[in-house]
């Protein structure tokens, strides 16, 4: 984890935030590189989710709600974790993680005295001074408070989103009388959430603010087990289809004291990091939990009137959930690479091209203005086509080295047999491999690598 955090940190894919003020505990800045990583998956996931189907539609909603809908909702009562202070060092920590790390047991979601317990039971020393001298566990609310206003006394409470999917079902009137949608249908959206949550250090995983990428799938409910089987299927798929390692996957089904308070049913997949199995997606049964409580705590009809039997009635809701700074975090530790080369080690991050930051880059062989004017007309063709670098600054070796520790699958090189007969060097990044290419055949070229 260290090397792949510094070789993040080096390269730009994010940085401690607010670094030059010592940072601030569990907060992070995506960098040039990071940014545009995040924002492929974004879009690879939008356009397979939302843009391909024609059950699916999107909103962007507000991260301010009235404080009335937490209450609805139940994430001013049950939105909740376990804490656990260190009376000797005062290292404080999630009660759940403590016991995880140190007996691999599955604890999150037992009640506070059982956790205790488990705690005095077994021992357990604090990670930072190594003492076994703990507070009973304590329950704390996840919600960020803060408040809408000009004049202070007139200030009222109100919460940053714990999560994104009540302004989907804040709005599911308004897409039904908007956008002739029947069921079963989805509504989709991606943006930012906050939770105030103690973390374990383990860089981007688990933050105060994140991007979360997610829809509700409205449903009748005599169907509810086919369909959250099929939407299995496809979280399945959509994680393949970014990079992931098939191996290092894996379905865990939540038991029932860990479950939240909405749903019936959650499972995760899971990916195997090297600090061991953590969740990335969760696909949830919210069951008719928030659109009946909703209905309840506002007095609005949000019934659904069935076109064929005229009967109103409250969909159920299947809920697929994607993490997204988390996927980007996981992707980089997944195509993370180091290999021993005639004694030297080379690092490389081996992404899947659909998502890596940069698609190919352009040199010059040598600092000789023929071979760079060359090459600075290849790049400005391409750049228009495909996300692209023009490198001049140091020798080759430099050059391939820097591409291959930011994931750029294609490296194309101008020397002096491409002032002769046009054709240039492909360097391919996993393999290195390099071969011959004519400057004309370029786009046909590249569009196939690039796919395959």
């Amino acid at each position: 984890m260290d090397e792949i955090i510094a070789l993040c940190k080096r390269r730009g894919f994010f940085y401690p935030a607010s670094e030059i003020y010592g940072g601030l505990a569990n907060t992070w800045d995506f960098g040039h590189y990071g940014t545009l990583l995040k924002n492929n998956l974004r879009d690879l996931w939008w356009d397979y989710f939302v843009l391909k189907r024609d059950d699916m539609v999107g909103i962007d909603a507000s991260i301010f709600l009235s404080p009335r809908v937490w209450e609805a909702s139940g994430h001013v009562v049950n939105f909740t974790d376990a804490l656990v202070d260190c009376k000797n060092c005062h290292y404080r920590t999630r009660a759940d993680h403590l016991i995880e790390d140190n007996l691999k047991l599955k604890v999150e979601g037992l009640p506070v005295k059982e956790l205790t317990e488990i705690i005095k039971k077994n021992n357990l020393n604090c990670p930072k001074c190594g003492q076994s001298n703990f507070t009973d566990v304590r329950r704390f609310n996840l919600l960020f408070e803060t408040k809408i206003g000009i004049v202070e006394e007139k200030k009222s409470l109100t919460y940053l989103r714990g999560e994104i999917a009540q302004g989907i079902f804040l709005n599911f009137k308004n897409v039904l009388n908007t956008m002739r949608v029947k069921l079963p249908f989805g509504i989709a959206q991606q943006g930012k959430a906050f939770r105030n949550e103690i973390t374990m250090g383990q860089a981007l995983y688990r933050t105060l603010e994140f991007d979360l990428m997610e829809f509700e799938y409205f449903i009748q409910p005599e169907n509810w087990q086919k369909i959250y089987a099929y939407w299995q299927e496809q979280m399945w798929h959509f994680a393949l289809l970014v990079g992931l390692e098939e191996k290092k996957l894996r379905w865990r089904e939540h038991q029932e004291f860990e479950r939240s308070h909405y749903s019936k049913k959650t499972m995760d997949i899971e990916y195997y990091y090297p600090f061991g199995w953590k969740e990335i997606f969760g696909l949830a049964y919210r069951t008719d939990f928030d659109l009946k409580n909703h209905m309840l705590h506002s007095g609005k009809d949000l019934n659904y009137l069935d076109p064929q039997t005229h009967k109103k009635f409250i969909p159920h809701v299947i809920e697929p959930t994607f993490g997204l700074s988390r996927l980007t975090f996981t992707l980089l530790v997944n195509s993370y690479r180091q290999e021993t080369i005639r004694g030297k080690k080379r690092y490389y991050l081996a992404f899947n091209p659909q998502v890596a930051p940069i698609k190919l880059a352009v040199f010059p062989l040598q600092k000789d203005a023929k071979l760079i004017t060359k090459a600075q007309a290849i790049y400005q063709r391409l750049k228009a086509s495909y996300v692209s670098e023009f490198d001049s600054s140091y020798n080759i070796g430099q050059m391939y080295r820097r591409q291959d520790e930011i994931g750029t699958p294609y490296c194309l090189t101008v020397d002096y047999q491409t002032l002769d007969d046009e054709t240039l060097t492909v360097r391919e990044r996993d393999s290195m491999s390099q071969e011959r290419v004519g400057v004309g055949r370029l786009d046909e070229y590249l569009r196939f690598k690039l796919k395959h």
